[in-house]
């Protein structure tokens, strides 16, 4: 069966040809200028001593909102500038499929970074329990691809501990970097809660889980994730977490399974 063209003249079809290649090249641009958003996950309100270092590494497979990607890694640094005050740098370096969902990895798909500082505002006991409030708060670093200009991100931290248990509550709001291609600036409201929960008297084994969501204000899919895991905690050098997330709303990531080292080092 002859294709679509054969008939024509040769200028014509190579000015056919040439148009078509331009379509796919376009159509290619637009998919890789599509924003990137990773799913928002709730902070904690733990603090480092001063001069601690703390990198946590996450690898694994996640399935995102249009395609499949392998976390290489994701990562969180948090270094302890004094008893409350702390230096926290946050984003992901990932290997990504193409957005039809197909299960193959040919281009990167690093995330926006956001540099913050947290801070302790409050710390009250009360037999028992224990309340604390922080705050954190930063600019988005342009870092994923396309992405151009600075963004905000900010977070109200409100904390319960109750003996070993510890429940954090988040509520913020972001302003992403410029995602290019014409789309509109990621601009919404987020809020989580995180909880942990050790299990042995060590301490070397800690339950934790998560609720969170992103709300935005136009244009694109709201976010909700859960997640689940446990850490083991070998030494207070190094901890190794298994997490397991899961989307059940349209925006954001579907699942993923994420194995995580947190080693530490004392800087000063």
């Amino acid at each position: 069966m002859p294709r679509h063209g054969c008939g024509l003249p040769g200028r014509r079809r190579k000015r056919h040809s040439a148009a078509y290649a331009l379509c796919i090249v376009l159509a290619a641009a637009a998919a890789w200028a599509r924003p990137v958003r990773r799913v928002f996950q709730p902070k904690d309100l733990d603090f480092r001593e001063a001069g601690l270092l703390e990198l946590t590494l996450q690898f694994g497979l996640v399935r995102g909102q249009n395609a499949y990607r392998v976390s290489t890694p994701g990562f969180e640094l948090d270094l302890g500038l004094t008893r409350n005050l702390e230096l926290d740098v946050s984003g992901e370096l990932a290997v990504a499929g193409p957005n039809d969902g197909a299960f193959t990895f040919d281009r990167t798909s690093p995330d926006n970074t956001w540099t913050s500082l947290k801070t302790g505002l409050l710390d009250v006991s009360t037999g028992a329990d224990t309340w604390t409030a922080g705050l954190q708060l930063g600019p988005q670093l342009p870092t994923a691809r396309g992405n151009s200009g600075l963004g905000l991100e900010g977070l109200v931290l409100v904390g319960w501990r109750h003996r070993e248990t510890l429940l954090v509550a988040n509520l913020g709001g972001l302003l992403d970097p410029d995602p290019g291609g014409g789309n509109p600036r990621p601009a919404g409201l987020e809020g989580g809660l995180d909880l942990t929960r050790p299990v042995d008297a060590a301490g070397r084994w800690t339950l934790y889980g998560g609720v969170s969501g992103v709300r935005y204000l136009a244009t694109y899919a709201d976010q909700m994730n859960v997640l689940a895991g446990v850490i083991w905690s070998p030494n207070e050098r190094l901890d190794v977490s298994l997490t397991a997330l899961g989307g059940p709303v349209a925006g954001g990531d579907r699942w993923g399974v994420l194995l995580g080292f947190t080693p530490r080092a004392r800087l000063w």
